[in-house]
Parts: C-alpha cells; sequence; structure tokens
C-alpha cells in the first residue's frame, strides 16, 4: 500500500484545481483502512466566508472522478467524503484564526495553561487572545503560588497545542 503520508500529499495535489485559487483551503486529509479493503478518505475544506453543502458536494464528485480516473488506490474501493469543519474541531490554519475573531477561543498552550478567552485579533506569527479573570475565592487565591494568567495574551502559532470555539449560549 502506498504510504498513507503519500497518499494525502497526492490527494492534496488533485484537489488544488478545485480549490478556486485559494477562495477555498484545506484543513485535513484523513485515509483510514487497509489496501484490499474499503478505505475511507475523508477531506476537510474550508471558505473565509464558511462552506456551503453545494462547494462540498461539486468538489466531492470532482475529486472523486479524478481518483477514479487515475486508478488512486489501484482495485481498492473507497468511499470519499468532502465536507467543512464541525465547530468542534480543532483550529489548524491562521486562516481559521482570523475567521474566528471576536469568538470565544479555548486554547491549550504548548507546556502551559490552557486559556479561554476572546480571540481579540491575529496575524502572520500567532493570535492575541483577551482572557478574564479566573474566578477564584480570596482563600483559594492566596493559597495559590501563581495566579493564571489573564488579560491580553500574545501566542505564536508554534505554542498552541490545540485550539477550538467555545460555544455560548
Amino acid at each position: 500500500m502506498e504510504n498513507p503520508v503519500n497518499d494525502t500529499a497526492r490527494i492534496e495535489t488533485l484537489l488544488q484545481p478545485y480549490l478556486n485559487d485559494g477562495e477555498y483551503y484545506i484543513v485535513d486529509i484523513q485515509v483510514a483502512g487497509k489496501q484490499g479493503g474499503l478505505l475511507k478518505v475523508t477531506v476537510l475544506i474550508d471558505s473565509d466566508e464558511g462552506m456551503t453543502i453545494e462547494a462540498c458536494a461539486r468538489i466531492s464528485r470532482a475529486l472523486g472522478n479524478q481518483m477514479d480516473e487515475v486508478d488512486f488506490f489501484g482495485d481498492s474501493p473507497f468511499n470519499l467524503e468532502v465536507s467543512s469543519p464541525g465547530v468542534d474541531f480543532p483550529l489548524t490554519q491562521p486562516r481559521q484564526f482570523t475567521k474566528n475573531v471576536g469568538r470565544l477561543l479555548k486554547v491549550q498552550v504548548l507546556n502551559g495553561p490552557l486559556l479561554i478567552g476572546k480571540l481579540e485579533s491575529v496575524d502572520e506569527q500567532g493570535i492575541v487572545l483577551d482572557v478574564p479573570p479566573a474566578k477564584i475565592s480570596k482563600t483559594k487565591r492566596k493559597a495559590l503560588t501563581e495566579l493564571p494568567p489573564e488579560g491580553i495574551q500574545t501566542i505564536p502559532y508554534e505554542s498552541i497545542q490545540k485550539a477550538t470555539v467555545e460555544i455560548q449560549f
């Protein structure tokens, strides 16, 4: 079987013509299953304005047809699923962060604290999060050797272990 890393790189190459010159971008590509059995190919794409079902279906048909034409997996059957990442899918691309400015994020900092705050801005280097003071009683506050970070926090992309949008009701 081809190397799954090679498969995802090849799928990414096949996808390029359907991304409308950068209107859409790839968030994730996964290939699961064993060669000879049914393979599942999951492609997550997004755009700055969000994805429509029609756009996902159009890209899925075009990519699926092209994968069939080039016998992408040889004789192995595959299911192709093209969709946008759900709201609970971690943010991994700068464009995803930009799209969510103003929303509440939960960010696990690499070798650091878990921060929850409003995404204030995004640039090429990272994000700026406004973290409200933690609700800690005065007694517990005195017992803590270090208070959790609060206020404006600048976080470089390489320091973000995981970031998700927090849904507010």
